[in-house]
């Protein structure tokens, strides 16, 4: 995704490179706190940041890249990086064939041009995608999935990630996209906190009520559900790391088990016991 090779905090894990795609876990320690240096990347890649949170800057625009987006970078296209929020990120990197590519994105998010490249910076997932990207990133780190299953299952997610249904494209001035950024990375910055209306506006330097309807706008999802799906999506990457359930639902800022589960279920369709064991295999239950 960026080529920092000579920086040692920030690492890129090849788990798959086929004629179809190549997929990289990438972490980065997250130090830098102001725009980085230029960097850029090498082949067009969809990321998917999966923990932490970072502000990519592309030009006079920005996006907040966080587990509820996916980021689109085009070859060779310069861009910065800063981490307001301390903690490092880490994100799934999908880079597809320009043919391929061509084939699978709507051409309402490409440019015109000679190859393929994304208009946008970013677009909002469902549930389901993140949940698609977990199950493809831990079944990849735990050699459960074969290449074939393996590149079917990053398709899937392409295609998800990018389809009319299930994603969404902001649609607001510069000034209430800003104003939505600074409540993801108030969210971000705690999302197992148990924040009130009045908390976020205040951070945010706002109303409450002038909050709520700028993220809806902006986002298509009121405050409190994005947080909940900030909270899920920490939970599909924990999950590896917790025997007990109860104790990741707690960490997660759930009430209870009971909580955690139901809010699960509702978003991916399964419990996270069942999760956990198609993502990790039986061993890992």
């Amino acid at each position: 995704m960026r080529e920092r090779r000579s920086i040692p905090e920030f690492d890129a894990h090849l788990l798959l490179r086929s004629r179809t795609v190549t997929i990289r876990d990438v972490c980065c320690q997250g130090r830098c706190k102001q725009p980085s240096a230029e960097e850029y990347a090498t082949a067009t890649e969809l990321v998917f940041p999966y923990r932490g949170v970072y502000i990519r800057h592309l030009g006079n625009s920005q996006a907040v890249a966080e587990a509820n987006q996916v980021l689109f970078f085009n070859a060779a296209e310069s861009y910065r990086v800063s981490h307001p929020v301390s903690g490092g990120d880490a994100s799934l990197s999908l880079a597809i064939g320009e043919s391929l590519l061509d084939e699978l994105v709507p051409k309402l998010l490409l440019r015109g041009g000679a190859t393929p490249a994304f208009r946008d910076q970013r677009l909002r997932i469902d549930s389901r995608t993140q949940a698609l990207v977990a199950l493809l990133r831990h079944s990849l780190r735990q050699n459960i999935a074969e290449d074939l299953e393996a590149e079917s299952l990053a398709l899937t997610v392409v295609q998800r990630a990018i389809g009319q249904r299930t994603t969404h494209s902001a649609a607001a001035s510069l000034g209430r996209q800003r104003l939505a950024d600074r409540a993801k990375l108030i969210l971000a910055s705690d999302p197992a906190r148990r924040w009130t209306l009045a908390e976020i506006g205040a951070e945010a330097r706002c109303s409450p009520v002038y909050l709520t309807q700028v993220f809806q706008q902006v986002e298509g999802l009121p405050l409190y559900r994005y947080q909940l799906r900030l909270r899920l999506a920490r939970s599909l990457d924990l999950l590896a790391q917790y025997d007990d359930l109860t104790a990741l639902s707690l960490d997660l800022g759930f009430s209870s088990h009971s909580h955690f589960s139901a809010a699960f279920r509702s978003a991916y369709g399964r419990s996270p016991s069942e999760f956990k064991q198609s993502a990790l295999g039986p061993t890992n239950r």
